[in-house]
């Protein structure tokens, strides 16, 4: 394999490994905050346990996610030094806000919050995880913004003399509505994948408790907290696919090309029908696809509002971009743009059922239930791989690209021999294997472990700290 090829393996290796913390520590850091407040607000006793449960596995998943992201950034220096020699001074910025100050804000809150317990006024301990929660926000709007600016470039000039791209505007940066879009989208998908968590960790443990006929009050957190988890996902998801067709609509206007992939809409289309399932070689123009199933006119409706509008394909697309840029291939891979995307959809889809489904039979019980159980993990999976699934088309469906009509992939990579990047590649996949196995096997530690008991005093607040 040629250098590109294993950087590229290597950077999607790393990010998506990453990303399989973030949403759940955006989301979750969020949940707990709310149920801290339900306690200070009630004293009921339940809300500080489920506080302290919830409160560990983010510890846990913020961990780990700290060292990964930490590598994730390195690599831009690594194996990409010609793109961040030529963007460094715009892409730079956000990521260097992001760390002095929403990354520092969150490391430092959540140790307070940690080790405040016993320590800390009950409000002004309260108010830690509260800017946790708006400090991983934060975090992740000047990460989103970086990327935005990849997919949709505002804010520079290129210098004609070093040949760089230069920043002018950090604020059309931090405006960017790509970024705007990105984040309100990235945001609840993490608040749906979270609370697909509380979910799915719930329902098992109303199902495991209902064998082994524990004491009430290890049932009510979690009755309590699959029922947060169920409101929260059936809302933020339903919202989330909301946002995602705005998201569209913008996508489609400054990056036609991926949405032209992501429906394999090889020729310009009037009332284009939205794909549901298509078998054929997508790589190249199938004449006569072996199978085909779409709603009609659904595509041309979800990009301009319109179902009767003009989406242009993928062949015309081409030329302009060829007419504009030179000759090459400006398409991304076809295949693994259009079933990304409906694998992104269908999680969502299949999350917003598990929600609803939950809801309407919650008065029937319908957690002691085997087969529901199974739904809410299959729920929790959907959470994780929706994220997933919609990096993997945002990334894939702007090749060849990596920053948008201004640097090509292939023309970013470090200039160095495959070896060097194949032994990087493969210390990688060993490291993250390891910190995979500690990662799973403390998070399904206290999992099993549950809540822990009371320890509260005579003044409301907890007679310890909580222990980790």
């Amino acid at each position: 394999m040629e250098t590109l090829d294993l950087a590229r393996w290597q950077f999607a290796a790393t990010t998506i490994y990453h990303f399989m913390f973030v949403p759940l520590t955006i989301g979750l850091s969020t949940l707990v905050a709310v149920m801290q407040t339900a306690w200070v607000r009630t004293d009921n006793p339940t809300y500080l346990r489920m506080t302290r449960f919830w409160g560990k596995l983010l510890l846990v998943n913020f961990a780990i996610g700290v060292v990964t992201g930490i590598v994730q950034e390195f690599q831009f220096g690594m194996a990409w030094s010609d793109y961040s020699r030529f963007v460094g001074d715009v892409f730079g910025a956000p990521l260097a806000i992001e760390g002095l100050v929403a990354f520092m804000m969150e490391s430092t809150f959540l140790g307070l919050w940690m080790f405040g317990w016993d320590r800390l006024p009950k409000k002004v301990h309260l108010a830690t995880i509260w800017c946790v929660a708006i400090g991983t926000a934060a975090s992740a709007y000047f990460i989103l913004a970086a990327n935005s600016w990849m997919q949709h470039p505002v804010g520079y000039r290129l210098n004609p003399v070093t040949g760089r791209a230069e920043l002018e505007s950090i604020w059309a940066v931090l405006t960017n509505d790509t970024a705007l879009f990105a984040f309100s989208h990235t945001i609840l998908g993490a608040l749906g994948t979270a609370a697909s968590v509380l979910v799915g960790i719930s329902v098992w443990h109303l199902y495991r408790e209902r064998k082994a006929q524990r004491g009430p009050e290890h049932v009510d957190v979690f009755r309590k907290s699959a029922r947060l988890g169920l409101v929260v996902m059936l809302a933020a998801t339903t919202t989330t696919m909301a946002v995602g067709h705005f998201n569209a609509q913008l996508m489609t206007r400054q990056q036609p090309m991926k949405m032209a992939a992501a429906e394999a809409l090889w020729d310009t289309t009037k009332g284009a029908p939205l794909s549901l399932l298509t078998l054929a070689p997508l790589e190249k123009k199938p004449e006569r696809p072996s199978f085909e199933l779409d709603i009609p006119k659904l595509a041309s409706f979800m990009a301009t509002n319109d179902p009767n509008g003009t989406v242009k394909g993928i062949n015309q697309l081409q030329a302009e971009l060829e007419n504009a840029f030179g000759p090459g291939e400006y398409y991304p891979i076809v295949g693994l743009t259009y079933w990304s995307f409906r694998a992104m959809m269908g999680a969502g889809f299949f999350m917003i059922f598990a929600g609803a489904v939950g809801l309407l039979g919650w008065k029937r019980r319908i957690f002691e239930r085997r087969w529901f159980q199974v739904t809410a993990m299959l729920a929790m999976a959907a959470g994780f791989l929706a994220h997933i699934f919609g990096w993997m088309f945002t990334e894939i469906g702007r090749q060849p690209w990596v920053v948008y009509g201004l640097q090509k992939t292939s023309d970013a990579v470090s200039h160095l021999a495959p070896g060097v990047i194949a032994t990087s590649l493969a210390v990688f996949v060993v490291l993250y294997g390891v910190l995979a196995f500690i990662e799973v096997r403390l998070f399904l530690h206290y999992v099993r472990k549950g809540p822990e008991p009371d320890h509260v005093g005579d003044d409301g607040r907890p007679a310890m700290a909580i222990t980790y």
